[in-house]
C-alpha cells in the first residue's frame, strides 16, 4: 500500500513519483544493478537484477515505476535477487538447491504475489539474456517463487513453466455445483457464478454467454466477487469454443479477458490461463481434454494438466528494452 500523497486517480501525486523514481535511480547506480522491459503476450513487466541483493525495491517505487504516464509502465515489477540473499527465496533454496535465482514478482500497485505465469517466462528469458543462467534450445532451470521451485524448459521461442499443484478452494463440492461464489460484471445483466481456483494466485473464472458478453463486460471496475476471498481474486471471463483435433490429439479452445487484482484489465495473465483452461475442463466432465489453446487480447497460450494435479504453461517471452532511469 503507498503511503505517500495521493492523487485524486489512485496514484502517488507527481511528486512524490518522481521522488521515488529519483531514489531508485540512485539506488541502481550504486549497486551497479540494471531494469529491462520485457512481456509475455503483451502481459508486461519491468525486470530489475539486483544480483548483489542491494536494492531494497519498495512499494512507493513498483508504484512509480509501473505508472504509464509519469514511469515506464507495467502490469508488474521483478527483482531477480539471488535466492540465498533473501528470507523466502533461502526458504526455497532448502527445498531445492537448483533454485539458485528467486523471482520477487510485485503487481502494479506495489503488492507482492506468490506467481505469475506470464511474469516467469520472462523472468527466465531475462536472466538468460543478462548472462546470470545458461539456457540452450531444449534445456530447463528451476527458480525459486513465493510459490515454491518451479520449472522452466525453452522450446525454441516458446517457454514452458511447471507452475505447479493447484486447487479447487471450494472442493469437491465446489467441482460438483460447478461454482462457489457469485460475480457481477459491469456492463453485464444478472449475477454469475464463478467457480474459485489457486493456481497458486487465487482466481475467479466465470463462463459467459458469447464473445458478445466478453466484448460488452466493462473490466474498467473490478467485478464484485462474493464472498469476496481474503486474499482477493483475479476475475477470469471466458467463452468456451469448443475442441480442435490437432495431430490425432483433441486440445479444447477458449477466449479470455481478465480483471487482475492489484493491477486491473491486462492485456493477458498466465496463471489466469490456467485457471480458465482447468475451470472449463472441470466443468466439461470426465474425458475433456488436457491440452488447452487460451486465446487473450495479447496473444494466445497453450495449458498442459499435468497428472497430480499440476499444470503447465507455455508461451513466448519477449524482452524489448533496456532502461535506464535518469
Amino acid at each position: 500500500m503507498t503511503t505517500g500523497p495521493i492523487s485524486a486517480a489512485g496514484a502517488p501525486a507527481p511528486g512524490a513519483a518522481a521522488a521515488a523514481l529519483a531514489g531508485l535511480a540512485q539506488a541502481l547506480r550504486t549497486a551497479g544493478a540494471h531494469l529491462m522491459k520485457g512481456h509475455g503476450t503483451e502481459n508486461d513487466f519491468v525486470l530489475l537484477d539486483d544480483g548483489d541483493a542491494r536494492v531494497d525495491l519498495t512499494a512507493e517505487q513498483v508504484v512509480a515505476l509501473a505508472d504509464r504516464r509519469a514511469g515506464i509502465g507495467a502490469d508488474g515489477v521483478i527483482r531477480a535477487v539471488p535466492s540465498a540473499a533473501v528470507e523466502e527465496g533461502a526458504g526455497v533454496l532448502a527445498q531445492d538447491p537448483r533454485a539458485t535465482w528467486f523471482m520477487d514478482y510485485r503487481n502494479a500497485d506495489g503488492s507482492p504475489a506468490e506467481m505469475c505465469g506470464n511474469g516467469l517466462r520472462v523472468f527466465v528469458a531475462f536472466l538468460a539474456r543478462r548472462g546470470l543462467i545458461d539456457l540452450p534450445d531444449g534445456g530447463s532451470v528451476v527458480v525459486g517463487t513465493r510459490a515454491g521451485a518451479l520449472a522452466v524448459r525453452r522450446r525454441g521461442e516458446l517457454f514452458a513453466a511447471d507452475l505447479g499443484e493447484w486447487t479447487l478452494p471450494g472442493g469437491e463440492r465446489a467441482r460438483g455445483a460447478g461454482y462457489d461464489v457469485s460475480v457481477a460484471v459491469a456492463g453485464l445483466p444478472d449475477v454469475r457464478p464463478g467457480l474459485r481456483l489457486a493456481v497458486p494466485n487465487p482466481h475467479t473464472v466465470v463462463a459467459l454467454g458469447g464473445p458478445e458478453e466478453l466484448r460488452g463486460a466493462d473490466l474498467t471496475r473490478a467485478p464484485k466477487v462474493e464472498p469476496l476471498p481474503p486474499d482477493g481474486t483475479n476475475v477470469e471471463l471466458v467463452v468456451p469454443l469448443g475442441e480442435r483435433v490437432v495431430d490425432g490429439e483433441r486440445i479444447g479452445v477458449l477466449r479470455m479477458r481478465v480483471h487482475e487484482r492489484g493491477v486491473g484489465e491486462t492485456r493477458s495473465c498466465g496463471t489466469g490461463a490456467c485457471a480458465a483452461a482447468l475451470a472449463v475442463r472441470a466443468w466439461a466432465g470426465p474425458g475433456a481434454p488436457d491440452r488447452w489453446r487460451v486465446l487473450v487480447p495479447g496473444g494466445e497460450l497453450g495449458v498442459q494438466a499435468l497428472p497430480g494435479q499440476r499444470v503447465e504453461l507455455s508461451g513466448p517471452a519477449r524482452l524489448v528494452a533496456a532502461v535506464d532511469l535518469i
